[in-house]
This record gives C-alpha cells, sequence and structure tokens, in this order.
C-alpha cells in the first residue's frame, strides 16, 4: 500500500507554455519527459465500488499497464490523501483478487463483484512530469493535457499535480504557491475519476445551502476553532465553485450561487481578521475578488424580479414587458463571463493556495494562535466588537433612508458572519430572537436592491410606475425602521 498525498490545481491550457517554462526555470529542478498515459476505469452497473469509496483503473504507459484501486481518503482544503494499491499485470482488465483482501469491506462479494465489472469511462492525457526538491522534501510534478471520454462526451483535462514523493507536505504548498503568484490557477477538489463518474452521469448533484451557524464544542480551542472554520470556509468555496462551472446547473441560479461564493470569501476573510491572520498579500487577494463578485446585487435583484417577485408587478396589465426587460438585462450582465474572469484572475487561485497553506502551518503548530481567552470568551468578544460596528453605522437616534440601508449591506453581512462562526455556543431561543430582525433587514435590503433595478426597467419598458415603485419603497423602510429600532431594544445574547 501507498499513502498518496498530492495537490491539484486546475488551470486553462492558454497558460501551458508559460507554466512549463516556469516549472523548467526552477532550482533543483529535474524534467523527466513526456509520458502517454490511457485509462480505463472500471465498476459494475450499479457502481458497487464507488458505493465503497473505492476507484479502479488499469493505466497503460508505454508497454506497462498497472491496476490500481484507491480507497477512501479526505481532502482538507485543497490536499488529497488516499491509501492506493498498485499491482502490474499484462491485461486490460482488472482482477480484484490480485489486490489484498483486508482492503474490502466485511462481507463484500468479491467474485460477484468480479464478474459484474465494466469500463465505465477512459481517461487519456499527455503527462509531462518533473522532480523538484524543496529544501529536503521531494516533489513530483505533473502537468497532464488530455480528455475524459465516455462514449461521444469528452470532458477535456488541463491540470497540474504535485505529488509528495519524500518529506513534509508544505512543501506541496511551496511549489503551488510559486505556480499561483505566476500563472492564474484554482486548486482542484475533483478527481479525473469523480469528472468521470459525472461525465457518465453517474454522480449525484452538489446542493449548498445558507450558511446558518457552524458546529463548534465549548470545550475546544481557539487553535481548533480557527482550523474548523478555515477547512470548512474552503471545502464550501470549492464545493460552489463546482457548482458555478457545472454545465447542468440551471442559468438563473447562478446569481444565488455567486451570493453564497462571495459569503463564504467573507466569512474566511472575517475569520482571518477574528485571529490576527490578515496580511496585505490576504487583503488584496480579498479586495481583488470582492471586486470581481460587484455584479452580484444587480444579479440578484434581476433574478428577484424574474423568477420570485412577480407578483410585485402582475397588477399591471404590461408586466410581461418588466420581465422581458430584466431577462434580457441578465443575459447582458453575463453571469457565466463574470464568473469566467473571477476564475481567470490571478488573484484568485493565489489566495486559495495561500489560504490552504496557512491553514497547514496552523494544523502543524508552524502559524500560533495568539490569543489567551477560552472560547466563550473570545466569541463574546468577537460579537461584541461586530455589534458596536453596527451600532456606528446604524445609528440609534438616526433615521435611516433606502439609501443608507443600502449603503451599510456589508457591514450587516459582516456582523452576521460572526453570528454563524460562533452562534452555536449559545442557547438557541434567545439567539435567533435576537438575530431574526437583523436577517429581516437584510432581506429587506436586498428588496430595496431589487425596486431600483424596477425603476431603470419600467423605464426602459416605457412604463410609468414610478408612484407605486416610491410608495412601495416608503412603506418597507418604515417597516425596516421600525424592526431596526425594536432590534437595538433587545439585549444581545452573548452578554
Amino acid at each position: 500500500m501507498e499513502a498518496e498525498i498530492e495537490l491539484k490545481l486546475f488551470f486553462n491550457e492558454n497558460h501551458k507554455k508559460s507554466l512549463i517554462k516556469l516549472l523548467d526555470s526552477l532550482p533543483n529542478c529535474d524534467a523527466k519527459g513526456i509520458e502517454e498515459l490511457t485509462n480505463g476505469y472500471f465498476d459494475t452497473t450499479d457502481l458497487t465500488l464507488r458505493k465503497w469509496d473505492m476507484g479502479l483503473r488499469i493505466r497503460g504507459v508505454n508497454q506497462h499497464l498497472e491496476q490500481t484501486i484507491k480507497t477512501k481518503g479526505q481532502v482538507v482544503g485543497g490536499i488529497h490523501s488516499r491509501p492506493e494499491y498498485n499491482v502490474d499485470v499484462d491485461q486490460k482488465f482488472p482482477q480484484l483478487n490480485l489486490f489484498p483482501n483486508e482492503i474490502w469491506p466485511v462481507g463484500a462479494n468479491i467474485e460477484q463483484t468480479q464478474s459484474e465489472l465494466f469500463c465505465l469511462f477512459n481517461t487519456d492525457f499527455a503527462r509531462q512530469r518533473w522532480h523538484i526538491f524543496v529544501d529536503d522534501s521531494l516533489i513530483e510534478v505533473a502537468l497532464d493535457i488530455g480528455e475524459i471520454r465516455v462514449d461521444d462526451a469528452v470532458d477535456p483535462i488541463c491540470e497540474l499535480e504535485f505529488e509528495l514523493l519524500a518529506g513534509d507536505t508544505s512543501a506541496l504548498l511551496t511549489l503551488a504557491g510559486i505556480v499561483s503568484r505566476a500563472i492564474p490557477v484554482r486548486l482542484g477538489k475533483a478527481s479525473k475519476a469523480q469528472r468521470g463518474y459525472r461525465l457518465a452521469g453517474q454522480y449525484t448533484p452538489d446542493t449548498i445551502d445558507a450558511l446558518t451557524f457552524i458546529e463548534i464544542e465549548p470545550n475546544q480551542s481557539l487553535k481548533q476553532v480557527a482550523i474548523n472554520l478555515l477547512t470548512l470556509g474552503l471545502d464550501r468555496w470549492q464545493t460552489i465553485e463546482a457548482m458555478l462551472l457545472d454545465p447542468e446547473q440551471n442559468q438563473l441560479e447562478l446569481p444565488m450561487l455567486s451570493y453564497r461564493l462571495r459569503a463564504c470569501i467573507r466569512l474566511l476573510k472575517s475569520t482571518l481578521k477574528q485571529f490576527d491572520l490578515i496580511e496585505d498579500s490576504f487583503e488584496a487577494d480579498f479586495d481583488c475578488i470582492e471586486c470581481r463578485l460587484n455584479f452580484i446585487e444587480q444579479a440578484l435583484s434581476l433574478y428577484g424580479i424574474i423568477e420570485g417577485d412577480v407578483a410585485l408587478v402582475s397588477k399591471w396589465p404590461q408586466h410581461q414587458a418588466l420581465v422581458d426587460v430584466a431577462t434580457d438585462k441578465l443575459q447582458q450582465l453575463d453571469v457565466v463571463e463574470q464568473v469566467e474572469q473571477l476564475l481567470n484572475d490571478i488573484c484568485y487561485g493565489r489566495l486559495q493556495v495561500h489560504l490552504v497553506d496557512l491553514l497547514t502551518q496552523i494544523t502543524d503548530g508552524q502559524v500560533s494562535i495568539n490569543k489567551e481567552l477560552d472560547l466563550r470568551h473570545f466569541a463574546n468578544k468577537m460579537q461584541e466588537n461586530s455589534w458596536q460596528r453596527i451600532i456606528d453605522v446604524m445609528p440609534r437616534d438616526n433615521e435611516l433612508s433606502s439609501s443608507d440601508y443600502l449603503s451599510v449591506a456589508k457591514a450587516l453581512d459582516d456582523s452576521i458572519f460572526v453570528g454563524v462562526a460562533y452562534g452555536g455556543l449559545y442557547p438557541e431561543k434567545s439567539r435567533d430572537q435576537f438575530r431574526a430582525p437583523w436577517q429581516d433587514l437584510a432581506l429587506g435590503i436586498r428588496t430595496l436592491a431589487a425596486y431600483r433595478q424596477l425603476k431603470e426597467i419600467s423605464e426602459i419598458a416605457y412604463l410609468d410606475i414610478s408612484a407605486w415603485l416610491e410608495n412601495k419603497e416608503q412603506s418597507l423602510v418604515q417597516a425596516m425602521e421600525f424592526s431596526r429600532r425594536s432590534a437595538l431594544q433587545n439585549e444581545p445574547y452573548w452578554r
């Protein structure tokens, strides 16, 4: 058995030449040439191996054949660790009895599984390899260009793998950091096998719910809390990214997915600030991504008009004209293109790799969490700080207008994220009663933004609904003001 530890990056093939030039220029680098690899992945019709969290393949390199089975592993941040078993073979069909008996689940019928095996998909690619020393660690870097095939369906392969041959895992991040600072990349969570199952239609589409509360045990150390928050944030980020890139994804759901991606990234930034881990380079990349996601408010407003808020204008005989204009504006905004521009910005993958590196250093003790408070006192302090900021931007004695509310949307989001991180430590009833009106205000702000979009859309459609819109906006602001003033009277649940 071997324990494969690797990090995978995806990139645009347009950067292939620059990437090869970069890798060739690194010190202590030994280029190993190019090989043509053919791979057949096998399973049964009811996906027995997949249900066992196993992946089975026959790989051909020149005239050499090898069968491999990978057993259940884990992905932390972007680092893959998965036990695998390799056996040299002389045929292109796997023989399960060549693997050790102890790897199979208790009660598994291996003979029956063998009889039902068939080739589900193929991955064929050219692999260019380098062996690179980073201090006392040896890394194999593999550049794979090719395709995954299922009958006539094709999914291109364009990825860079860093596999630890000897030494410390941190060396993977050192090399990945060098690449991510020079070439636009993104963390690769899905393996070729996972992508093959997806292409074959043998997968359950990813889903993502709104952030509620992160599970934290009261007796956890602050180090463990920081690790949990960063791990969850990175995993959620990669899940949302995969959903955004899924060709089967409903295009009208992209604005909400983009919104949740931004919420996840803001949670990560908030976590770094809370633990005094935010550096200038982090800050710059967070700001860059935030700027790339500036389309979200407009996209969400248009989506709301098209899908959820048609009832707002259904009394107007020409309401369909408003929906048509909103649909046209959303198409012009081109959320798919906006997401692609984000992924192709060097700040995107650079921040992902930087965060995984930081997570690894915290886990290994290379970066310490220098906090003297216990978890409960620390959570109280974080929530009190965010609460004071809300009071500062929404003064008790000030009357807020529609524009005022729109201007404090991010501050309110940031405060809600602090509650998401630590709210699980507190009694549910008092916590939820305190948070509910502020969550309603956040929803009200999104509705105000939709009204602003409706104003522009009605002018384009030559419809005069200005009086109606003004009345709706004023009524909503009055309700929000009442809710805010009432909420400010509630005693914070952490005190």
